[in-house]
């Protein structure tokens, strides 16, 4: 797809992969909607990128039809979605005090999985109107994943579970959307220099970065950007997940 001129929708762009990916696409010319729970956030990332950002709550069906309805108004219907917007918490199935609570397990699959598929499906609708492109094509959605889909540690089992679910969603939801023109994709990154490993001590930092084959050094978001950018403009890339991890496997612990 070329996407110069079309509207984009990146959610979670307030900080981190999103950002990224929210200055990539502009860069490449793309009218770009920032969505991040955090309106201030979001908004700061869109002047730089002269978009709109939109405060949004991507696991509440309103909030999420709101916060596309308003970027539709400033840009038109999205033909790029990208979903950025996750959280992580590290908790034990059974840890010292007992079991992890039901609701820190389903905050984490609130936020990473339903919340990834409230926002495919209400962009997806969008785009499954619009006239199409070269090929038939009519939007793109790119998911982040994680390495932890397929290697998750100890102290990840709600992590895992949801980015598992957001890589097991790509390829049926990418035949199922086949027949208006929609490709789904995803990327499962490994450990990113984020502003979540940037609170880390740089001995930590450095012995995470350590860990990985090659290069040995945490990944630039930037490079994550690159990647959505290219899962965007290659349309034979579809119903796939893409590891951006340097060789990394994540251990146990």
């Amino acid at each position: 797809m070329d996407i110069r001129g079309c509207a984009a929708v990146v959610t979670g762009g307030g900080s981190g992969l999103g950002a990224a990916t929210a200055r990539r696409l502009a860069a490449a010319g793309a009218r770009v909607a920032v969505l991040d729970l955090n309106a201030d956030a979001a908004q700061a990332v869109a002047r730089e990128v002269e978009g709109i950002g939109v405060a949004c709550d991507v696991a509440d069906a309103e909030s999420a039809a709101a916060a596309l309805a308003r970027a539709a108004d400033a840009h038109g219907a999205a033909r790029v979605l990208v979903n950025c917007a996750g959280i992580g918490v590290a908790r034990r199935i059974l840890g010292r005090d007992g079991p992890m609570p039901l609701d820190a397990f389903d905050r984490v699959l609130r936020v990473n999985l339903l919340g990834s598929f409230n926002m495919l499906r209400l962009a997806a609708a969008a785009m499954a109107g619009l006239e199409p492109l070269a090929d038939g094509e009519r939007g793109v959605v790119v998911s982040t994943a994680s390495v932890a889909a397929f290697e998750g540690q100890v102290g990840q089992a709600a992590y895992a579970a949801s980015k598992g679910g957001i890589a097991s969603m790509t390829l049926p939801a990418a035949r199922e959307l086949a027949q208006f023109g929609i490709r789904v994709m995803a990327i499962a990154p490994g450990l990113f220099l984020t502003p979540m490993m940037r609170t880390l001590p740089e001995e930590v930092q450095a012995g995470l970065a350590a860990s990985i084959p090659f290069p040995r050094r945490l990944g630039d978001p930037d490079e994550f950007a690159d990647l959505v950018l290219t899962c965007v403009t290659n349309r034979s890339l579809n119903g796939e997940v893409i590891r951006l991890d340097g060789a990394l496997r994540l251990p146990p612990r």
